[in-house]
C-alpha cells in the first residue's frame, strides 16, 4: 500500500513536473510570438517614417517657394561595381535629381500618390500587387497611369529612392506576381497571418509535397538543426531529391529555384542562412545561363538591381556543380554550346565585376567555353535514376572545400 502511494506521488511529481514544463514552452512560444510581431510592428513604423520624411521635405521646399525634387540612384551599370567585402554588386554614389517643373508634373504628382499608397498599405497591414497598384491610380484623377509600364516605372523608382534607406519594395507593400519556390527539409516556418494568428509550418511533413514560399518573407521565422541549404535549379531534380527525403540523409534544407530564382526565393534564403549561419549550396545546369544568370544572381544579385541587391542576395553561397570538371569526370552526355551561350560566357568574363574578380571562375568559364559544350544536371540519370542522391552529391559534399566560389 505504502509502495502504491510512493509511487503515486512519483507520477504526481512527474505531471506536475512536465505541466511546468510545458507551460514554460508556451510562455517562451508566446514570448517568440510577440518578438516577431514587435519586430514587424517596428519594421513597418521605420517605412512609414521614411516615407512621411520625404513627403514633408516636398512639402517644405513647396512652401519655400523652392522647386521640389527627388533625388534617386542611377541604376545602370557604370554606377555598379562589385564589392568582395560585402559580397554583393553594389549600386554607386551616382544619383539622378528628378525636380518638379511642367514637363515632370504627373510623373512627380504619381511618384508621390504611389508614395501615399505605400503608407495606406503599411498602415492597413495589406499589399498590392503591380497590376493592382495600376488600376488603383485609376481613381487617381490627372494622375492616372495610362500603362501598367508607367506604374511599374514609378514603383521602381521608389523602390530605388528608399532602397538607400534600407527598405525594400515588399517593406513598400508591393508584392511581386511571382510563384515562390518549394521548400523542404528539417525547418520549421514560423509565420503571422493577416489576423495577427502564429502559423507552425513544418517544411519536414508535407508529404510529397513542399512548402512554398510566400511573396513576403518580412515577418518570417525560422527553427532548424540542419547543416546546410542546398539550392537546385530545376522542379524534376527538386522533386527526386525530395520524394528520397535527400534532405534527411544529407540533413539539409532543399530549395527549388525555378531557374532564376524570385526576389521571394532569394529574400527567404538570406534571411534563413543569416538567422542560422548555414552555408548555402547551388546546384545548378553547366551552361552560361546556369552558371551566369541563376547562379550569379542568387550570389551576388544583378547590374539592373543593384540597389537592391543588399537584400536578396546569398553572398555565403557555393556553386557545388555541375562544373566543366564534372563533364569531364563523370563523363556526362552535352549539348553543343550554342552562339547565345558563348556571347553570354563571354559578357560575363568581359563585363560582369564578380567574374573578373574570381580567377577561378575566370577559368572554369573559359574552359567551358573551350570545350564548346554545355551539361544538365539530369544528365547525371546516365548512371542510373538515383545516382546524383547515392554517388553525385555524397561524393562533392566530403570536399565542400573545393566548390567554386
Amino acid at each position: 500500500m505504502a509502495t502504491r502511494k510512493k509511487t503515486t506521488r512519483k507520477k504526481a511529481t512527474k505531471r506536475s513536473a512536465q505541466k511546468k514544463k510545458g507551460g514554460a514552452r508556451k510562455k517562451a512560444s508566446a514570448a517568440g510570438d510577440a518578438d516577431i510581431v514587435e519586430r514587424i510592428h517596428a519594421t513597418d513604423e521605420e517605412t512609414i517614417d521614411q516615407i512621411t520624411g520625404t513627403a514633408k521635405r516636398v512639402h517644405s521646399s513647396i512652401m519655400k517657394g523652392i522647386k521640389p525634387d527627388l533625388s534617386l540612384p542611377v541604376r545602370a551599370l557604370s554606377n555598379v561595381s562589385y564589392s568582395a567585402s560585402r559580397g554583393y554588386l553594389q549600386i554607386g554614389r551616382q544619383k539622378k535629381v528628378r525636380t518638379l517643373s511642367v514637363n515632370t508634373v504627373k510623373s512627380f504628382a504619381q511618384t508621390l500618390r504611389m508614395m501615399g499608397l505605400s503608407k495606406e498599405l503599411v498602415r492597413n497591414n495589406d499589399f498590392a500587387t503591380k497590376r493592382e497598384a495600376y488600376y488603383i491610380s485609376k481613381n487617381w484623377g490627372d494622375a492616372k497611369f495610362d500603362e501598367q509600364v508607367e506604374s511599374d516605372a514609378a514603383m521602381d523608382d521608389i523602390e530605388a529612392l528608399f532602397s538607400v534607406d534600407n527598405v525594400s519594395r515588399e517593406q513598400l507593400r508591393f508584392f511581386p506576381e511571382e510563384h515562390g519556390g518549394s521548400v523542404s527539409g528539417p525547418l520549421v516556418v514560423i509565420d503571422e497571418d493577416a489576423t495577427g494568428q502564429i502559423t507552425r509550418i513544418d517544411c519536414a511533413r508535407f508529404g510529397t509535397g513542399a512548402f512554398s514560399v510566400p511573396s513576403s518573407v518580412e515577418q518570417l521565422r525560422f527553427e532548424t538543426t540542419a547543416d546546410f541549404v542546398l539550392l537546385i535549379e530545376t522542379a524534376g531534380m527538386f522533386q527526386r531529391l525530395q520524394s528520397h527525403r535527400f534532405w534527411e540523409t544529407a540533413n539539409c534544407i532543399l530549395i527549388e529555384m525555378g531557374g532564376v530564382p524570385t526576389r521571394a526565393v532569394r529574400r527567404f534564403v538570406r534571411r534563413l542562412s543569416d538567422a542560422h549561419k548555414l552555408p548555402v549550396y547551388a546546384f545548378v545546369d553547366c551552361d552560361p545561363y546556369g552558371i551566369a544568370n541563376i547562379y550569379r544572381t542568387i550570389k551576388v544579385g544583378s547590374g539592373s538591381a543593384a540597389h537592391v541587391n543588399k537584400f536578396f542576395c546569398v553572398p555565403q553561397t557555393r556553386f557545388l556543380g555541375v562544373t566543366p570538371d564534372d563533364i569531364v569526370e563523370y563523363e556526362l552526355p552535352t549539348h553543343p554550346l550554342k552562339d547565345v551561350d558563348v556571347k553570354r560566357a563571354k559578357d560575363a568574363l568581359k563585363n560582369d565585376p564578380f567574374f573578373q574578380s574570381q580567377p577561378r571562375w575566370r577559368k572554369a568559364l573559359e574552359q567551358l567555353v573551350k570545350m564548346g559544350v554545355r551539361a544538365e544536371q539530369q544528365a547525371l540519370a546516365m548512371w542510373g535514376l538515383n545516382y546524383v542522391i547515392d554517388e553525385y552529391l555524397p561524393r562533392k559534399l566530403e570536399h565542400t572545400d573545393r566548390f567554386l566560389p
